[in-house]
Formats: C-alpha cells, sequence, structure tokens
C-alpha cells in the first residue's frame, strides 16, 4: 500500500509475507510515481530496515520473471 501524498507506505515480502515500511524516497528517481496492491516490485533496504530505491520486477530467485530498468 502507498499514499502518493504523504509518500507513506509498506511493501510485502514474497518470501514471508513480512511488511517492510517503505522510505520517504523510495519512489525518487523510480519510473513509479505511485504503486498499485499486488504489483511486484524489487527494492533494497537502507539502514534503517525500511524499502527504498523501488524499482518493477521480481527476484531472480523466486523463479519469477525481472525487469531490468
Amino acid at each position: 500500500m502507498y499514499d502518493p501524498l504523504t509518500r507513506e507506505g509498506i511493501v510485502v515480502v514474497d518470501t514471508d509475507r513480512s511488511e517492510v515500511v517503505l522510505a520517504a524516497d523510495a519512489l525518487a528517481h523510480s519510473i513509479f510515481r505511485m504503486l498499485r496492491q499486488g504489483q511486484r516490485v524489487v527494492f533494497e533496504l537502507d539502514g534503517d530496515g525500511r524499502a527504498t530505491h523501488v524499482r518493477s520486477g521480481a527476484e531472480p530467485d523466486l523463479g519469477l520473471p525481472t525487469t531490468n530498468i
């Protein structure tokens, strides 16, 4: 889930269904202006454990198709 007005949201990890809070700048310099529920994305974690550098695709080790941007 993501609120573009407050830039707050969470993503759910495919492997264990854990929730990760999005960093305020997670979509900066991204093709996304917002995220929709169920959309597959790849992200990195910052030093505080928040999702950042969100991009399109899925993790290769899950055997899912990936998209490089």
